[in-house]
């Protein structure tokens, strides 16, 4: 039974080395990133484009690829993740989580190696920007 156990470990591991017919979506990338960014401490949410929120809007879902842009080549890929901070944290440690848990989400789901992390602080979310909201939300609904 060891050796059935070796046999697959060793067809495993060549499947892995030679991947030549996989071919992973950008968006798919974008997906993985996004998930991992929305788990760091500190990010306030997204920063996407125009056309990003309205087809979050009118599809109804959470688009969990917005404000990250991919480029990948075959085996690399370089990532831009733009993002808004939480008032009061120190961006400098939540830059390097972001591209921390980016990088190894991305390298350990799709096998790609991840040359580049770049984060672009798009703003700051602080607590009157919620108050802001909230009374124009009440203003509506009367």
């Amino acid at each position: 039974m060891e050796e059935d156990k070796k046999e697959e470990i060793t067809e495993i591991q060549e499947v892995e080395e030679n991947n030549e017919g996989i071919k992973i979506s950008n968006d798919v990338v974008a997906v993985i990133a996004g998930i991992a960014v929305s788990e760091v401490q500190g990010v306030a949410g997204m920063s996407g484009g125009f056309a990003g929120g309205i087809s979050e809007v009118l599809s109804g879902k959470k688009n969990l690829s917005k404000g990250i842009k991919v480029e990948a080549n075959e085996k690399e890929v370089k990532i831009d993740v733009n993002i808004i901070v939480e008032y009061g944290s120190r961006i400098p440690d939540v830059a390097f989580e972001i591209q921390n848990r980016v990088k190894k989400s991305v390298e350990n789901m799709t096998g790609l190696k991840v040359e580049e992390v770049n984060v672009h602080v798009q703003g700051v979310k602080t607590e009157k920007d919620e108050e802001d909201t909230v009374d124009y939300e009440k203003e509506d609904k009367e």
